[in-house]
């Protein structure tokens, strides 16, 4: 699963430069963009989420008890969120989480959902169309840029439906950059509707069989996830400071890695692309050329 945070990908959501965390993200957490009060939230939200893809992802741990360990782990996320105490099994990550539950009133229902998708990945690895497949994002990546705009006090609908964009996007931009590391281990976000219509087998996905009419498939989903993020977009121009910056980098990398897709050629069932150094100088440059149409204005109003 991908965390967008500045979130945390796959991605997530916000952020480029990030502080220590265990795991590499192509958009990682609580850089030193994050205004610094915010930080700590943000690092127990991305470990909160971290933790639970762990549990739900990593090891060869058999499914049930997969399930059964996230269960305990909501459980212990019923308990905190309640004023109570967890259990003993993980506090690094329910500690913080308390304090950030407590500190600046973070919606219980949002960490829920994530875990709802968590569960869903161990269960669920094909996904007969898009709409399927954004209602998985609606609980995989959406959140966590809710509770970041909670915590940036921003609350209004047209902006909570543009970081859902934005989510989306990052959320597809990665499946589609993983295609062969998800295939590899069985699993197939391309909507099975979507590989139809392209003619192409889902078989031959999971096998790994790359051909002109899967990379005819990839480019539809890469311009699928390049329309919900300028879609999205104008958000950074409703998000001040600096956090309002993170959230512009967050958008380019999105972008970016789109057009590293491209140049291969849409061949990411062979060859997954990555951000590097260089890259930086073009995404901050295009951030910065970011300006705010009069639409966006009037709409970040409403």
């Amino acid at each position: 699963m991908y965390w967008p945070v500045c979130a945390l990908s796959n991605g997530a959501a916000w952020t480029i430069a990030a502080v220590s965390v265990d795991h590499y993200e192509n958009f990682p957490v609580a850089s030193w963009l994050c205004p610094a009060g915010l930080r700590a939230p943000i690092a127990a939200i991305y470990r909160f989420a971290r933790t639970a893809d762990d549990i739900a992802d990593e090891g060869d741990a058999a499914p049930a008890q997969r399930l059964a360990d996230l269960a305990d782990y909501r459980a212990d996320l019923q308990s905190v969120s309640a004023g109570a105490a967890a259990s003993a099994r993980w506090p690094q990550v329910f500690e913080p989480l308390a304090h950030a539950l407590r500190e600046h009133r973070l919606p219980p229902p949002l960490l829920h959902d994530l875990l709802d998708a968590f569960a869903q990945d161990v269960v669920q690895h094909r996904y007969a169309d898009r709409a399927e497949l954004l209602d998985y994002c609606r609980r995989s990546a959406n959140p966590v840029g809710r509770l970041l705009l909670h915590l940036y006090g921003v609350g209004d609908e047209a902006s909570l439906r543009r970081s859902d964009a934005i989510c989306s996007a990052l959320q597809l931009i990665n499946f589609w950059q993983d295609l062969g590391v998800d295939t590899a281990r069985g699993r197939l976000y391309l909507p099975e509707a979507d590989c139809r219509r392209h003619g192409v087998e889902t078989d031959a996905l999971l096998a790994r069989c790359d051909s002109p009419q899967v990379r005819a498939l990839v480019q539809d989903e890469c311009d699928w996830a390049r329309t919900l993020m300028l879609e999205g977009a104008p958000l950074v121009h409703r998000v001040s400071g600096r956090a309002g910056w993170e959230l512009r980098l967050v958008v380019q990398g999105g972008l970016r890695i789109l057009d590293k897709i491209e140049a291969l050629g849409f061949a990411t069932l062979r060859e997954r692309p990555t951000l590097r150094a260089l890259d930086a100088p073009v995404m901050l440059w295009r951030a910065l050329r970011m300006r705010p149409a009069p639409a966006a204005l009037a709409g970040s109003a409403a």
